[in-house]
């Protein structure tokens, strides 16, 4: 992957809210729901993501711009250490060696398969180390549709293979979970593996803002409805519902659909989504062109 900082067309002296609004600027640009059947969007999406998954975390960036880390979020250094990914817009992290590394290495080393000691206690003799497995780092995109309603992806961990993860419905973007035991391999016998960290990633929506657990749309509606009063078709994350506009409705009334908001989900109930109103004129209709000429002429006379 090229640099990050190019990929989402940006400086190194780029602020924290210029990189998050250059990524979901060009998430929606390029968002495969926008673009079907175009492997152009599709790698620039994905581009795209792997390059906010490197800037979008502070932590990962401030290495990046110390070359402790490559554009793929891969170690640099002696010791190598590259990164994986699995699944659609899944990123792998790096692999991190410090001084118990060193020491468990130069211990099998000098022991040759027997009992080695920690590094810096002499290289014969004593108990062999165990230790638990390092963590290992990875970023998953999500739809806003399925951050909101919750979901179950199937990815596949370079070291724990093709696994479900869970997604809470309600999850926000930036937050992380947790599979233990998914992450580096133990060190010894019986020692417990480390466990894998999820960054969630999530697409920006073209039709709904979130607020809490509740959801924001602009809706258009006709004239006719907007001065009579009707039904109209409102999309929502689960669906397609009809909705009743009152008369007299103008452009900035705000209707609620309870429970159409951040799914249910524990102790917190589900979310509502408020619509605001943008009447559209659309069609004129002659005769109601008609009258409004005629209003506007008996207006002058009066005059």
């Amino acid at each position: 992957m090229k640099d990050p900082y190019a990929a989402l067309g940006l400086t190194r002296s780029a602020t924290d809210k210029e990189i998050r609004s250059a990524y979901r600027k060009l998430a929606k640009e390029h968002h495969p729901d926008h673009n079907p059947n175009n492997k152009k969007a599709e790698e620039a999406f994905k581009a795209v993501g792997a390059a906010y998954a490197i800037l979008g975390d502070k932590e990962k960036r401030a290495r990046f711009d110390r070359g402790e880390i490559d554009a793929e979020g891969n170690e640099r250094g002696p010791f190598g250490g590259g990164g994986f990914g699995g699944g659609q817009g899944f990123h792998g992290g790096g692999n991190q060696f410090n001084q118990e590394d060193l020491g468990a290495f130069f211990s099998e080393m000098f022991s040759g398969g027997g009992t080695g000691a920690d590094f810096g206690g002499g290289p014969f003799g004593g108990r062999r180390r165990t230790r638990r497995g390092a963590d290992r780092s990875y970023t998953l995109t999500v739809s806003f549709e399925d951050s909101v309603l919750g979901t179950t992806s199937r990815v596949t961990l370079p070291e724990a293979g093709t696994v479900e993860v869970k997604i809470p419905a309600g999850i926000e973007d930036g937050q992380t979970l947790r599979l233990s035991g998914k992450g580096g391999a133990g060190m010894g016998e019986n020692a417990p593996a480390g466990d894998a960290l999820i960054t969630i990633s999530v697409t920006p929506s073209t039709t709904y803002t979130r607020d809490g657990r509740d959801l924001r749309a602009n809706v258009p509606v006709d004239l006719e409805t907007a001065i009579l009063g009707g039904k109209i078709v409102i999309p929502t994350p689960k669906g397609q519902v009809t909705m009743k506009v009152p008369p007299h409705s103008d452009t900035g009334t705000v209707l609620r659909l309870g429970g159409r908001g951040v799914a249910e989900r524990g102790q917190h109930k589900a979310g509502n989504l408020y619509v605001t109103l943008q009447v559209r004129i659309g069609d004129v209709d002659p005769k109601l062109e008609a009258f409004f000429a005629e209003q506007r002429a008996q207006q002058a006379e009066e005059a």
